[in-house]
């Protein structure tokens, strides 16, 4: 081992290079999946890459010996941020699913030179700062020159007699960078490949005059500029060119490869073996997650028919038969809808491509429902009135042989309401695919502590098969097993709170309930439901400070999009209200609420271990999954939750009286939809809810600028979508029943352990199998391949 880990980890990563190339020779006769994503939130790689190939004892003692301390070397690494959250952090949990099954699988997406923004607070606002990850280069990652892609843009078309030519195009060139993926103590290494947009050498060059050579190499910059940064919306979509052009990007440049790795199945050669196409689908599975990489289905028709010669019906069956589609949500906002005039500009091809699927999905249309005109309407890849638009959406359904939800609640939504009229039509291609989440990441590795309390009851296997933790249940009233998981929770509880000590110099009461909403801040996440029980609890403790109140330490973190005013408004309200809590001696160290700055996957590993208390209180319909709600589950929190997203699945395993469930349930939502929402009402039946209401508006919280909060104020009384007020007396009331059964450790403590053996469904393990069997038409696998060392 080297002391220069740039250099230590060059040579793994040639080793693994070599040893993927040899799988990939290996799995030639198999179906390869391609997982495209605009996002893949990795964080760190150094620790999990070591769990996985069993080398974390061997690495310890090493650096050991060279007088380096390995936690001081995991910290010097940067969290590879190319993610928002939920949607890129699932990208990065299934590529560890998928190499740890057996499964040849490529991540593809964009290598950003900036990822999620880094977050700080100054004076109570948050503030973004650029996340310059790649500053001293990333030693996970190698370059393959050799794989660069062109990639065109706009242009026009002509046809001719021999079909038609997109030309006039500009150029851009996609350099292939390789991180390697290693599956659990398998000898599987998997390859993610993120696309680097380059400038072509002659870039702006052709027609330059003498002064106009350094502007000309000054403006290689615009090219590049589509890997510079990744849009920072979650569930938000804004239609920028910009955007639209990294979505095109990493389609094309990924077809391209896919098609070059098809055509020469032979190892080692380059000679084309396969020119007939027709047996694409049997190798080919390409997963789009959500409707980002939607454009593959225009782009593999391009190929298909303008380049290869193919007839446009057997094109059309040969992309179907290899599309798949994830939905992640049905907020309106979210989804996914490009101006035809942008199209047109941008990729005026596949606008063409795009009018003719449209073309021939409506005459099916019409067919199976003759008169029907509304229908045509409402189906139509193409919105009309005003701008036209292109609705994503509606192209991956059309050109997808399977579309799933992300939970059972949300693929029911999806087929009830807003792709109703595609279910009725096609209902063999709609299905569910519960979320999940790596067990080696997220307890393995963030809570070994916990990992070995459960490995010294039930063996180690339940590493590889999640499902064996149902084996716990024996242990439920076993009083050294209860005592056990306390004393593991309390120990990262204690770490934790040293960690904010050092980090934030804040010091908590680690006695105390630590109660965590950590997630990206949103109106439909109801952190603001949140606040409203943080200023209830505090105006009863004020009320009776000689009471004996349970302690709670409450934390909230999560970014909020820099040009989403409200969300920042509600990150300002979260520290305001700690602000006053926070230095009310009445209140002591009985209730504190801090705002955890920077929250990104690295800090997820530090707090979900230390978590009592996971709060999951989006309105029901509104989250389509949700997958923190499983990372605090599996490490030994309870929930507080909606029947919302997984929350549903995670009751129905771990038992309903496990979870604290409150609210209002879809049902429950739609009535009053139709009866209409009234906040006024609530506000005035319930004066706990109406002190706090008046006090943020009153400028309780902020005293220095009484009405800093009126808008939230205003939003909460006349134009709530997400119905907080609704909800508050359940909520209050449910937390009621938290504090009681927290005063009750042994009690408590039972509950978590059912919770802990209710989590075998939530493995992206399982997750994976089924995309495997039901969409990709491959057979997962738990066998070792032979070690690149043995001898044999």
């Amino acid at each position: 081992i080297t002391p220069d880990l740039n250099s230590t980890m060059k040579e793994y990563q040639t080793q693994a290079d070599l040893y993927s190339d040899l799988y990939s020779y290996f799995c030639s006769g198999q179906n390869r999946v391609y997982y495209i994503s605009l996002e893949f939130y990795m964080g760190r790689s150094l620790q999990n890459t070591m769990v996985n190939l069993a080398l974390e004892n061997a690495c310890d003692e090493a650096t050991y010996q060279l007088g380096l301390d390995m936690e001081e070397l995991e910290d010097m690494e940067e969290d590879a941020g190319l993610g928002n959250g939920g949607l890129g952090r699932l990208a990065a949990c299934f590529l560890d699913s998928m190499a740890s099954l057996g499964l040849a699988a490529y991540g593809y997406g964009i290598r950003y030179e900036f990822g999620i923004f880094n977050q700080k607070i100054v004076n109570g606002w948050q503030v973004e700062e650029a996340d310059d990850w790649l500053r001293y280069g990333n030693p996970w990652e190698k370059a393959r020159p050799e794989y660069m892609r062109p990639v065109h843009f706009y242009g026009r078309t002509e046809h001719q007699p021999g079909g038609v030519k997109w030309v006039d195009t500009q150029v851009v060139l996609a350099l292939p960078y390789d991180t390697p993926i290693p599956g659990y103590r398998n000898n599987v290494v998997n390859t993610m490949r993120l696309w680097s947009a380059k400038a072509p050498c002659e870039f702006n060059l052709k027609d330059f005059n003498v002064g106009g050579y350094i502007q000309a190499v000054l403006d290689r910059n615009l090219a590049e500029n589509i890997s510079r940064v990744l849009y920072p919306n979650d569930n938000f979509f804004e239609g920028k060119e910009l955007r639209l052009k990294q979505e095109y990007f990493v389609v094309s440049a990924t077809l391209q490869d896919i098609i070059r790795r098809f055509k020469v199945s032979k190892f080692g050669s380059r000679e084309i073996a396969r020119t007939d196409f027709s047996k694409l689908p049997d190798k080919v599975a390409i997963q789009l997650n959500d409707t980002h990489p939607a454009m593959a289905i225009p782009e593999l028709m391009r190929v298909l028919v303008d380049e290869e010669k193919l007839t446009w019906e057997n094109a059309w069956d040969i992309c179907v038969r290899t599309c798949a589609y994830t939905n992640h949500t049905v907020l309106p906002e979210a989804l996914e809808r490009w101006p035809v005039d942008l199209f047109a500009h941008l990729l005026p091809r596949h606008l063409e491509i795009v009018y003719e699927i449209n073309r021939r999905h409506l005459e099916k249309v019409a067919a199976k429902y003759p008169g029907d005109n509304d229908r045509l309407c409402r189906m139509s890849l193409i919105e009309e009135g005003g701008q036209k638009r292109i609705n994503m959406a509606h192209l991956c359904i059309v050109g997808s042989h399977a579309v799933n939800g992300v939970a059972q609640i949300h693929s029911d939504i999806l087929k009830a309401t807003i792709f109703k009229d595609f279910y009725e039509m096609e209902p063999h291609k709609f299905q569910n695919k519960t979320n999940g989440i790596t067990p080696r990441r997220w307890l393995v590795m963030c809570n070994p502590g916990l990992a070995e309390v459960i490995a010294e009851r039930i063996g180690e296997d339940f590493i590889r098969n999640l499902n064996q933790l149902r084996e716990l249940l024996k242990f439920v009233n076993d009083e050294a097993f209860i005592r056990d998981v306390a004393k593991v929770k309390q120990e990262n509880k204690l770490k934790f709170a040293v960690h904010l000590e050092e980090h934030y110099k804040v010091k908590i009461n680690p006695n105390s309930m630590f109660d965590v909403q950590v997630k990206r801040i949103h109106e439909y996440k109801r952190q603001l439901l949140n606040c409203l029980h943080i200023i209830t609890y505090y105006n009863r403790i004020k009320k009776e400070p000689n009471k004996q109140w349970t302690p709670r330490t409450i934390m909230i973190g999560g970014k909020a999009a820099p040009g989403y005013h409200s969300a920042k408004m509600i990150i300002r309200l979260i520290t305001a209200i700690g602000e006053v809590i926070n230095n009310d001696p009445v209140v002591g160290d009985r209730l504190k609420v801090i705002f955890l700055e920077n929250y990104r996957v690295t800090l997820a590993e530090k707090i979900i271990p230390a978590a009592d208390l996971s709060e999951q209180i989006s309105t029901a319909g509104t989250e389509a999954s949700g997958t923190g709600n499983m990372k605090f589950m599996l490490n030994g929190a309870l929930t507080i939750g909606t029947m919302d997203g997984a929350n549903v699945e995670m009751a129905e395993e771990a038992g309903e009286e496990n979870l604290f469930i409150f609210g209002m349930r879809v049902d429950d939502v739609d009535a009053l939809d139709k009866r209409g929402y009234h906040a006024e009402e609530y506000y005035n039946r319930l004066p706990e809810l109406k002190q706090a209401i008046d006090q943020i508006a009153g400028g309780f919280f902020s005293p220095k600028q009484p009405d800093l909060f009126k808008e939230i104020v205003n939003m909460l009384m006349h134009h709530d979508r997400f119905k907080v007020f609704a909800d508050y007396e359940d909520y209050i009331k449910c937390q009621e029943k938290v504090n009681a059964l927290y005063k009750n450790p042994k009690e408590w403590t039972k509950k978590v352990i059912y919770n802990i053996a209710g989590c075998g469904k939530f493995s992206s393990d399982r997750t994976i199998a089924q995309y495997a069997r039901e969409i990709w038409g491959m057979e997962p696998t738990h066998e070792k391949l032979p070690a690149p060392d043995d001898k044999q």
